[in-house]
């Protein structure tokens, strides 16, 4: 009770279709979709963008060590430092 069933929804439909000529409704449901498409290729350009600046500031960056290796020493296991 008090939700909406399939039947009531076809009927908020029929009323719509009624309410609006259906030349209207169509070009109503044209332009959300020109709407929807448009704010996609909006995200997409914004995702690109961001990819782009990431990757020009990654070449810029000199390479990092990974985290386990020691700075001061190139190969724990070998015995030898820069340092001495």
């Amino acid at each position: 009770m008090g939700g909406l069933s399939i039947w009531h929804l076809l009927i908020l439909a029929v009323l719509l279709l009624l309410l609006f000529d259906g030349s209207r409704f169509s070009a109503m449901m044209g332009d959300v979709a020109k709407g929807l498409k448009s704010f996609k290729q909006g995200m997409a350009d914004d995702e690109d963008e961001k990819r782009k600046r990431y990757d020009e500031q990654r070449r810029q960056e000199p390479p990092r060590l990974p985290r386990d290796q020691d700075p001061i020493r190139t190969h724990r296991g070998l015995g030898y430092s820069l340092k001495e």
